[in-house]
């Protein structure tokens, strides 16, 4: 069990004033982007040790490590503050419209990203932030209310024993925060919290303008004052405020929240399809979105982490929404009803029935869908191939990283460097079965360990050598390209591999 479950004495002064909901605050919905794009696509883990070494941690897990399954706590925040606690620019919070600062801190997006032991397919479960649930050391309440009812019980108590560090007492009550709403979501959905992931205002807007925006589509226009979403009907590309205002938007849809719940798993599944889909311009840009704007929990391996979930690179991610019992009105305001019954049997239901598809599948005897010569120890979907062209001929390391792909590796950066004559497979450590693997698959290359090379990745040399008839014709430039996947339906799941148009 978290910290958050701890045995603590309660403090109990007046509470804060309820979180109201008038359209003013800013429905964040980026905490699982940032672990997606910098965790589990491996794409920036190039560059690992910059990334982590700037990234503000919380101690608010006990016990999380890195082995079997995972349950992660992905939380996005309202905070007019970056992950260290400066003020955002007064430009910032311009572009947002995100209104007064009341001083109360939202936690508006809420989703449990559950990862199998020895990774695999993975599923998010998505959390209405007015569920109304039991909140430890409190009282009942919406959900979203944890954070910040519990932060602001812990600094008054810090200020009544006479703590005046303003530095400690804004960590000291956030982690108290934190840790409240690891155990109502515990409490909800029977899981217990292996890591926690946070990201801030700050980090919704930069992170959509890094990977130059994203793709949605609209059944039809929206015109929503409250929110600020003035968008056309069908496909498009939206990002920073406009991004914000489509994720925020719960007026004029069919359901209220959980339509916005919707419209967020949407918006994630179409960050997540474009950076696995593209390329590495971004990277430098989003290892700053991270140290600016993410906080997670002190005990998070997150290169481990990466390397175990690294078959979400492939777009094995389905979010869905937990059950719920319409609402009501009562002293909270309006609020979702669930039974956490019922959302423990549905959680338990999905990941059962994710394992058992697992094991059926590695039970089935298939023949192999790749080229002779890939070892049965050699689980593609475990590793990250970053390529780098160094021959004359143009497009050819986009092609080997899009052969690979295929055969399910993971797919990293794509770029030049100096002329080489040698082609090569650079790997670190105990990844040379591996290595000799892509070598085999590219006509046999070589094969040299270089302690550079991040654990997990392969980098591949295109040399001068290198033979483009091993290659696929249909990876090869000037190839007819491949039919795009349809979108799913309407009303079918969403997922990291394509996503619908909504309402």
């Amino acid at each position: 069990m978290s910290a958050g479950t701890t045995g603590r004495a309660p403090v109990r002064p007046s509470p804060p004033p309820p979180p109201r909901n008038r359209g003013r605050r800013l429905r964040i919905a980026t905490a699982v982007v940032s672990v997606l794009v910098l965790a589990l696509t491996g794409i920036a883990w190039g560059l690992y040790r910059g990334v982590t070494g700037g990234i503000t941690t919380t101690d608010v897990i006990t016990g999380g490590g890195s082995d079997g399954p995972q349950n992660i706590l992905l939380v996005g925040v309202d905070s007019r503050t970056d992950a260290q606690g400066n003020p955002l620019p007064k430009e910032i919070t311009d572009a947002l419209h995100s209104g007064p600062d009341t001083g109360v801190l939202n936690s508006d997006t809420i989703i449990v990203l559950h990862v199998p032991d020895g990774g695999g397919a993975a599923v998010a479960f998505s959390i209405p932030r007015d569920s109304y649930v039991d909140i430890p050391g409190y009282r009942t309440d919406k959900i979203n209310a944890a954070y910040p009812a519990m932060k602001a019980l812990a600094q008054q108590q810090m200020v009544a024993d006479g703590v005046t560090d303003r530095a400690r007492i804004e960590a000291e009550s956030s982690q108290r925060g934190r840790q409240a709403l690891i155990g109502a979501v515990e409490g909800l959905t029977g899981l217990t919290i292996n890591h926690y992931a946070e990201i801030n205002l700050l980090g919704f807007y930069n992170l959509t303008k890094a990977i130059g925006g994203v793709d949605v589509c609209l059944k039809a226009a929206v015109n929503d004052p409250l929110s600020g979403a003035d968008l056309p009907a069908g496909p498009q590309t939206i990002s920073g405020a406009d991004a914000l205002a489509f994720v925020r938007q719960r007026h004029g849809l069919p359901q209220g929240d959980l339509s916005r719940v919707r419209r967020q798993q949407v918006f994630l599944a179409a960050v997540a399809h474009k950076v696995l889909a593209g390329g590495p311009g971004s990277i430098p840009a989003l290892v700053g979105v991270a140290q600016q704007s993410l906080v997670i929990d002190s005990g998070w391996d997150l290169l481990a982490f990466a390397q175990q979930a690294s078959d979400i690179a492939g777009g094995n991610l389905q979010f869905l929404t937990i059950p719920t019992k319409g609402g009501e009105t009562n002293s909270r305001g309006d609020v979702v009803l669930v039974d956490r019954f019922d959302v423990h049997d549905f959680v338990q239901r999905r990941i059962d029935a994710q394992a058992a598809a697992a094991q059926a599948a590695a039970a089935k005897p298939v023949a192999k869908t790749v080229p002779a010569g890939l070892p049965d120890d050699v689980i593609a979907s475990r590793y990250v191939i970053d390529v780098r062209n160094a021959s004359s001929a143009s497009g050819l390391a986009t092609s080997v990283a899009k052969h690979l792909s295929t055969l399910g590796f993971g797919r990293g950066t794509v770029d030049n460097e100096p002329a080489s004559d040698e082609s090569v497979v650079r790997y670190t450590g105990s990844d040379g079965a591996a290595a000799s693997a892509v070598a085999a698959q590219l006509g046999g290359i070589a094969t040299h360990s270089d302690g550079d090379v991040v654990p997990g990745h392969l980098t591949v040399v295109i040399g001068s050598d290198f033979d483009p008839s091993v290659i696929p014709p249909t990876a090869t430039p000037g190839a007819p390209a491949t039919t795009t996947a349809a979108a799913p339906p309407a009303g079918g799941p969403i997922t990291a591999a394509g996503v619908p148009c909504i309402d």
